[in-house]
């Protein structure tokens, strides 16, 4: 496939791939302390994924602190060694050019508690069971 069949669509496996291997490489430096910070230190700060633009150019890591708290601090202290988090990830996968990286905060789980919070409402849930209830008597 074209690159440019990727551009709005679904990432290529290759896109895939180079995230799977960023997202174990910054996992590994930020669980083995390889940054020398004192927020970084104080916190526990998982990788839950990587997303790569097209051209492999572009790496956003999607960042969150084990329990939630203090994410803004975190993700400013990842910017500010950005330079250096960028060169280790580069000596740790094989690649020609070694991307541009940025850090987000990963709202993945937000938003999962929110879809949660939604589904355990009674009319919903009162919806859920009436719709259950409609597939079984079409059988």
């Amino acid at each position: 496939m074209s690159r440019s069949h990727h551009k709005g669509g679904e990432p290529s496996q290759r896109m895939l791939r180079v995230a799977e291997l960023i997202r174990h490489a910054a996992a590994e430096l930020l669980t083995r302390g390889a940054v020398d910070d004192s927020v970084l230190a104080a916190h526990v700060v998982t990788v839950p994924s990587v997303k790569m633009s097209p051209d492999l150019k572009l790496a956003t890591i999607y960042v969150m602190p084990l329990g939630g708290k203090d994410v803004k601090p975190v993700v400013e202290a990842l910017e500010k060694h950005k330079k250096f988090l960028r060169g280790e990830i580069a000596h740790k996968i094989n690649m020609k050019f070694a991307p541009e990286i940025r850090f987000r905060i990963d709202e993945s789980f937000e938003n999962a508690a929110k879809i949660d919070a939604l589904l355990a409402r009674p009319e919903v849930r009162r919806d859920v069971e009436s719709t259950d209830g409609d597939d079984e008597a079409a059988e």
